[in-house]
């Protein structure tokens, strides 16, 4: 996706002043083509002001790859700003975050399944898509397809979402390992995607925050390269600024065989409080 198309993305999402997370945040992100397509059909969107982070990685042939994750990324993080600021201006019951995350991946998958109903030449476009949002003091997240959420805590990294690909339901049936699932033949083979089907299953989940926190977003171009000790050990040892082009970089110079993009949000400390007490 072009820096072009991402920054009218950004300016037609409003912003939301009102759900003040308890924590800093502070995020950055890239997308790379790779060194095998002509086209990036990755997207992502960083809302820093109203704390939503979201990678897609399209697919359906050169348009419909891009036209998908774009919808995808788009209307994600519009659902999620306004179905938040409806639900905290009526304020009539407590907020059900899990169902407002769910409602905004399904408006996506309703979406991009709707334009290529509309539109012969979109055919069989679909878009994966995880989605980060803080809320108080949790991040929670929305998930569809094999792109990916890791958390970094006390040295250690953990992978926040599970792949919903033909791969990892051999591994969790104890058919491969997961050794061999990295080489597999199967292992792009999504079995969720947005856009496919009308509607799709979320998998919706949260994570307390805690200082220090690191989360990572990306699309498998990222993990089919490089493997999670490695994303740790460039998470530590570098420029939080300068960890998704070490990323991107290192996955190109071990083929680039798909686009590739990341997103870290670090977690730095928590609001009104110094940082010597916090």
């Amino acid at each position: 996706m072009s820096k072009t198309n991402r920054k009218e993305v950004r300016k037609n999402v409003p912003r939301l002043e009102t759900a003040v997370p308890d924590f800093r945040l502070v995020a950055h992100g890239a997308t790379d083509v790779g060194r095998r397509r002509e086209v990036n059909e990755d997207s992502f969107l960083i809302l820093p002001r109203n704390h939503v982070w979201i990678v897609a990685d399209g697919m359906g042939g050169h348009a419909g790859g891009q036209v998908a994750s774009t919808l995808t990324i788009g209307t994600v993080g519009d659902a999620l700003v306004r179905r938040l600021a409806d639900a905290e201006e009526s304020a009539e019951a407590p907020l059900n975050v899990a169902a407002l995350v769910e409602s905004s991946v399904l408006e996506a998958c309703h979406t991009v399944f709707d334009t290529a109903r509309e539109n012969p030449e979109l055919t069989g476009m679909g878009s994966t898509v995880t989605a980060m949002m803080v809320h108080g003091a949790e991040a929670w997240f929305g998930h569809v397809g094999d792109s990916r959420a890791y958390l970094v805590r006390e040295g250690k990294i953990h992978q926040v979402t599970e792949d919903h690909s033909l791969v990892q339901e051999h591994v969790a049936a104890g058919l491969i390992t997961p050794e061999q699932a990295r080489v597999s033949v199967i292992r792009n083979i999504i079995t969720r995607s947005i856009g496919f089907e009308r509607d799709v299953k979320v998998d919706i989940g949260a994570v307390p925050l805690e200082r220090g926190d690191v989360f990572l977003l990306c699309s498998d171009g990222l993990t089919g390269h490089v493997e999670d000790h490695e994303i740790l050990e460039i998470i530590e040892g570098n420029k939080r600024g300068a960890v998704p082009k070490i990323l991107i970089d290192l996955a190109n110079s071990r083929g680039g065989e798909d686009n590739c993009t990341v997103i870290l949000v670090a977690v730095t400390g928590r609001r009104g409080r110094s940082r010597k007490a916090s």
